[in-house]
């Protein structure tokens, strides 16, 4: 087994990078929940991002989504984030919300349609150049839900069409990042529904397009570190938006279904070189907070991530190594199951205190007095919502 010494330097390069509508009101299908202390601008969201930072040391930027967070001046904004410690980030697009996209966007049978949604892919790859984000992200919610409803193969062409367009806007030091995910809100078909059909569509991109894997967009029972392993080997993978699930698309706090599988991802991730100084991989949250306080389930999200990567950085390799030459199934099993049995709890205190953070970013935070201070200085205006 690995000591904890001989891996905490590697700790130094962890970077999560926090979702801005995770502080705004969310909720199911059916109903959004509002709660005390919830943003009411752009600024207030980014203020709160920069508190999980301020406790935990690990979520130096945060992700912007346009329309839900735009302004009127981008550069305006990232120096406030600067201000505040952390940068601005990723830029995620939305064609989900919009009337004219019940029947789709970038794969819509009405060039007109296809035209609008690239242009607002256009206006998002202008406000990266304002905020210095490398990263333009694609989630779609194009497809069908009856057969007959549209032609596959024809939307198909149409998606790469649109996103050729798209990709020819991508400056130098950015990239094109596409999300996947099996089902809702289209439920006979999505026109992104997997792995392999974004790694098809950005693999006719070019280099600087890439498949954005997210933890909770999966079938049951489906392998995913095989999947991380698999865009890894193939250079594709370019971030991940980690999460829980239970059933769907829960977007639950990280590490809450199946801590075991989110240990396994990142030993995957580590093992393929996606993980560290070298690495282009970007980790993030993608999860929205429907009961519990929004900043201190941020921070519950990131330690979890921290606390996986620590373990699976504890995986003894040589022994791991010898145990699959020999075809030592239960040898092999146990070095993973011994990293993953390791507490580390004490040890990531310990290093958080030589690092000037809290030992307990959770207790801390309680003890601040932030969360009362934000439920008495925001009140009255508009709560930002993913609605």
């Amino acid at each position: 087994m690995t000591d904890f010494a001989a891996i905490a330097a590697a700790l130094e390069h962890q970077a999560i990078e926090l979702p801005s509508w995770a502080f705004g009101n969310s909720g199911t299908r059916f109903k959004v929940f509002g709660s005390a202390g919830t943003p009411r601008s752009v600024e207030e969201k980014i203020a709160d991002a920069a508190t999980v930072h301020r406790f935990t040391g690990l979520a130096p930027t945060v992700a912007l989504h346009i329309p839900w967070d735009r302004v009127d001046d981008y550069a305006a904004l990232a120096r406030y984030a600067e201000d505040h410690g952390i940068r601005l980030g990723t830029i995620n697009s939305n064609t989900f919300q919009d009337d004219d996209y019940k029947l789709g966007s970038l794969s819509h049978v009405d060039p007109k349609v296809r035209q609008k949604a690239i242009d607002h892919h256009f206006e998002c790859i202008d406000i990266m150049g304002e905020t210095g984000s490398r990263d333009l992200k694609i989630w779609l919610a194009d497809g069908t839900n009856y057969p007959g409803q549209g032609d596959l193969r024809g939307r198909q062409d149409r998606l790469a069409e649109s996103l050729a367009t798209i990709y020819e806007r991508v400056g130098e030091d950015q990239r094109l990042v596409l999300e996947y995910k099996f089902f809702e809100p289209a439920f006979y078909h999505t026109d992104v529904p997997d792995w392999g059909t974004s790694y098809a569509q950005v693999a006719a991109l070019g280099d600087r397009a890439v498949v954005c894997l997210d933890t909770g967009h999966h079938a049951p029972g489906t392998n995913i570190e095989f999947i991380v392993m698999q865009l890894l080997r193939l250079g594709k993978l370019g971030s991940f938006d980690f999460n829980s699930r239970f059933y769907a698309d829960d977007d639950l706090i990280v590490g809450a279904a199946d801590p075991f599988q989110l240990f396994r991802i990142i030993v995957e991730v580590v093992r393929g070189g996606g993980y560290g100084p070298d690495s282009d991989v970007a980790f993030m949250l993608d999860q929205c907070h429907n009961i519990e306080h929004k900043i201190p389930g941020q921070i519950r999200s990131v330690l979890n991530v921290q606390e996986m990567t620590a373990r699976a950085l504890l995986v003894d390799r040589d022994a791991l190594a010898a145990a699959e030459e020999t075809g030592d199934v239960l040898a092999g099993h146990q070095v993973f199951m011994d990293a993953f049995y390791t507490d580390v709890r004490a040890d990531l205190a310990a290093w958080r205190e030589e690092r000037g953070l809290p030992a307990d970013p959770m207790r801390a935070y309680a003890e601040s007095g932030y969360q009362a201070e934000i439920e008495t200085a925001r009140v009255g205006g508009s709560q930002m919502s993913w609605t």
